[in-house]
């Protein structure tokens, strides 16, 4: 799940980068500039106040995360246990960045697939923490219609990429993708928790 998380570091920096204006080789330039930048940043394994202080909005979700990350052993084999035993905060925003990475990648068919899904009854209740309400309440009717129909989602899933492919066909999932599509034009999930954790930066300092 890790790779699939990062992703959305990259698309984020991506989309950034083609809001500016300029020559399609300025634009190119800029891009390659700003991916090499994101892959070199520092990966912080303690936050401090004064770091949360200094790190601007653009950047500060991706600087928590990747703090969160680096505490879950490099298999994820005790990535469960490591992020419930977090406060809520923190819980929040690494459970938020998988729903939000995976259903940006392939949808909500693709969170439950992944291991993210192992958090998919925590979302409703962790993205109302942030003050994510429309989301919450979209996800929360994605989990009824993922245990309601889950024989039906699953099975094609036989762990072959045809099989995952041919799980999409049909999938009473795809309308909640195009909810979540059209809500991220209007309520900004990003901003949404970057603001949340400046109100509440305490609870992501490492002591």
């Amino acid at each position: 799940m890790k790779r699939n998380l990062v992703i959305m570091g990259i698309i984020s920096t991506i989309l950034s980068v083609l809001g500016c204006s300029g020559s399609a080789k300025n634009d190119d330039e800029k891009l390659s500039q700003s991916i090499e930048e994101f892959n070199n940043r520092k990966i912080y394994t303690k936050l401090t106040e004064e770091l949360i202080d200094n790190t601007s909005d653009d950047k500060l979700l991706q600087l928590v995360f990747d703090n969160l990350s680096q505490k879950n052993s490099e298999d994820n084999e005790n990535e469960f246990a490591s992020v419930m035993s977090w406060n809520k905060s923190k819980q929040a925003i690494y459970m938020i960045w998988a729903l939000e990475s995976e259903v940006n990648n392939g949808g909500y068919n693709q969170f439950y697939f992944n291991s993210s899904g192992q958090f998919y009854k925590y979302l409703p209740d962790v993205l109302k923490i942030v003050g994510a309400n429309k989301y919450a309440e979209l996800t929360k009717r994605a989990n009824e219609t993922f245990e309601k129909e889950n024989a039906k989602i699953s099975q094609h899933q036989n762990g072959t990429i045809e099989g995952f492919s041919k799980s999409y066909e049909d999938n009473p999932l795809n309308e909640f993708d195009d909810e979540f599509y059209d809500l991220y034009q209007t309520e900004n999930l990003q901003q949404i928790q970057v603001d949340y954790i400046r109100k509440h930066k305490t609870e992501f300092v490492d002591n």
